[in-house]
């Protein structure tokens, strides 16, 4: 089981504080976030499935979002950081 934590902004579509989480990659993990919590869709990821440009996906402490993104493999791997960066001039 994984350990998934979303940043303050997004808590407010998903889960409040974790959530324990069964998936083989990071894309059937925001599968089962978005199944459990439908207002997260869209919010995460874009039209296209891939994850959006100001969102931040940490594996145990890795930042997957600009290179493996979602085809990240979870084997092994214990927590899930999910955050949304604010952007802006």
């Amino acid at each position: 089981m994984l350990d998934v934590h979303l940043d303050r902004w997004l808590r407010d579509f998903g889960p409040r504080g974790h959530e324990s989480v069964e998936a083989d990659s990071v894309e059937h993990l925001l599968d089962a976030l978005e199944a459990r919590y439908p207002r997260l869709r869209f919010r995460i990821r874009d039209e296209t499935g891939q994850i959006r440009r100001y969102v931040r996906v940490f594996v145990d402490g890795e930042d997957v979002s600009a290179t493996t993104g979602v085809t990240t493999p979870l084997t092994g791997a214990r927590t899930i950081d999910i955050l949304h960066s604010v952007a802006g001039g």
